[in-house]
């Protein structure tokens, strides 16, 4: 996932009635069905997103404007062979060598997928207890590991990878963290990590020691300066940042060096009309700033369209 294009600004606006552009049909496993979806992906040069579809133990296929997905990875029950996952958690894609990078949670592993007709995948790191993934523009692709409270970076082919955020054990100090999730990486690679039981967005400068809180951080509620418990999480060229406070309901943002959030998507207390949320997951932005949001609760990913961005 890449840095979407668009700058925001205090007028910047996005309708409160979601389109749901994949799922939505109940829970269930049918081509129309979602089960629990976690992580997602936009690719708009192909106009399509991939959903980690998580119970169901399969990366989904949406293409714009459709309303049946097709099954590009697992998708044969749950297990531990090439053709299986166990709760996949997200997913990215690797354009140089035209793949899917998955983290397969339930497995503890991160997965190579063929991304063209692809019937099996490749370990290719072992041992991680990862939930977010992020991709920048050399290539590189970023683990979060709930296990050793860290992130690390890696190129396919590398067995190590090097740890660039966290590391220094469990905690709350800056130079630490405690239930790395959902991870963006910015244009000048900086990495936002939603660092959960902190109740924060911490940004990780390339080569500094320490983060820097962006967002929350203020324990646990549903304040404007709070996250509950913060999950998918994107940044734009201005440096606002965007994430999807889980337990609240809510899409919020935090523009730079903001003490406080503000509410971009209100959940209107969890339920399933177009205008609420049930537990939201994971977020993303196409090319002309319409926003997508995993909606975890209600199996389906919805589209809140950007109706204002004037100066």
């Amino acid at each position: 996932m890449l840095t979407c294009i668009l700058k925001v600004n205090d007028n910047t606006r996005w309708s409160q009635n979601g389109i749901t552009v994949c799922g939505g049909n109940q829970r269930g496993n049918g081509l129309n069905q979602l089960y629990h979806p976690m992580g997602i992906c936009v690719d708009d040069d192909e106009e399509t997103i991939y959903i980690a579809d998580s119970f169901n133990q399969r990366i989904i296929e949406c293409k714009y404007g459709t309303t049946n997905g097709k099954i590009v990875a697992g998708g044969n029950g749950s297990g531990d062979q090439d053709d299986q996952m166990s709760r996949p958690t997200d997913i990215v894609i690797n354009k140089e060598n035209d793949c899917f990078i998955i983290c397969d949670q339930g497995n503890n592993r991160i997965v190579r997928w063929p991304r063209r007709n692809g019937t099996s995948g490749q370990t290719i790191i072992s041992n991680i207890v990862c939930t977010g993934l992020a991709m920048d523009n050399n290539g590189y692709f970023y683990t979060s590991d709930l296990k050793t409270s860290e992130v690390r970076r890696w190129i396919i082919g590398d067995p190590r990878g090097v740890v660039v955020a966290g590391g220094n054990g469990q905690g709350s100090r800056l130079n630490q963290l405690d239930g790395p999730g959902y991870l963006f990486v910015d244009q000048d690679y900086s990495i936002y990590i939603s660092d959960e039981h902190n109740r924060r967005v911490i940004k990780w400068i390339k080569g500094a020691t320490q983060g820097i809180i962006v967002a929350g951080g203020h324990g646990i509620g549903n304040d404007l300066s709070q996250l509950a418990s913060p999950r998918g999480v994107i940044a734009d060229k201005s440096g606002t940042v965007y994430v999807a406070d889980y337990i609240n309901n809510r899409i919020m943002c935090w523009f730079k060096e903001a003490k406080r959030g503000t509410i971009v998507i209100d959940g209107n207390n969890e339920d399933d009309e177009s205008r609420q949320l049930s537990y939201p997951q994971d977020l993303s932005f196409d090319r002309q700033g319409n926003l997508y949001v995993v909606d975890f609760g209600n199996d389906r990913i919805q589209r809140f369209n950007i109706v204002s961005n004037s100066s």
